[in-house]
């Protein structure tokens, strides 16, 4: 080890290599200490204290969702069926129907409403529900996952998921070719029912 008194620098020489005795910058020291202290931290938050993973963070928000989506549905204005009989009456309410239908239902119920994979709607007889207003928006809305038919409520407004099922209303009781057999349960005063 040799030093070098004309510059005031130390250095230490091995076989040639001169190595310089060069101490760190501060800024360079500060950011290492931190993050010794940060992974400290760390470590007895998600280890010790039970901080929670992503997957539990995932699950957590998710339920948020779900929360804040229930409570969308409820706390929306109450359907009966007397208001929904006065919003079927809307002008022009059909012709939204039969095209909001075409576009979204007539793939699985047929462009008569006869039934190809989804249940013939023209009929009296109803798998979920016993056919009244209520139910049809409702089976629209929140669709039937065990079926395969989507939840329309997150895309459709209300106003077209109304539409839709004015048009199935007003087509019940139609005799449409190639109907899909009866379904459910039958439903006697289905024609009353309008």
């Amino acid at each position: 080890m040799s030093d070098n008194n004309n510059n005031n620098e130390k250095f230490h020489e091995y076989d040639g290599i001169i190595e310089h005795d060069n101490p760190l910058p501060m800024w360079w020291l500060w950011t290492f200490f931190l993050t010794i202290i940060f992974s400290f931290i760390y470590f007895i938050h998600y280890e010790l204290a039970g901080g929670q993973t992503q997957s539990e963070e995932l699950a957590a928000a998710m339920a948020e969702i779900e929360q804040a989506q229930s409570k969308a549905h409820t706390s929306s204005p109450m359907e009966t069926e007397e208001s929904l009989k006065a919003a079927f009456g809307n002008d022009g309410i059909l012709a939204l129907g039969e095209s909001q239908y075409t576009s979204k239902c007539a793939s699985c119920h047929g462009a008569q409403l006869q039934g190809l994979i989804g249940p013939n709607l023209a009929d009296k007889f109803w798998v979920h529900g016993k056919g009244t207003r209520m139910d049809i928006v409702k089976v629209i809305r929140d669709g039937v996952a065990e079926k395969g038919m989507p939840p329309w409520g997150p895309v459709m407004k209300k106003d077209e998921i109304y539409a839709v099922s004015a048009f199935i209303l007003a087509k019940r009781g139609t005799q449409a070719p190639d109907a899909k057999e009866p379904q459910g349960e039958a439903v006697e005063d289905y024609l009353t029912a309008q």
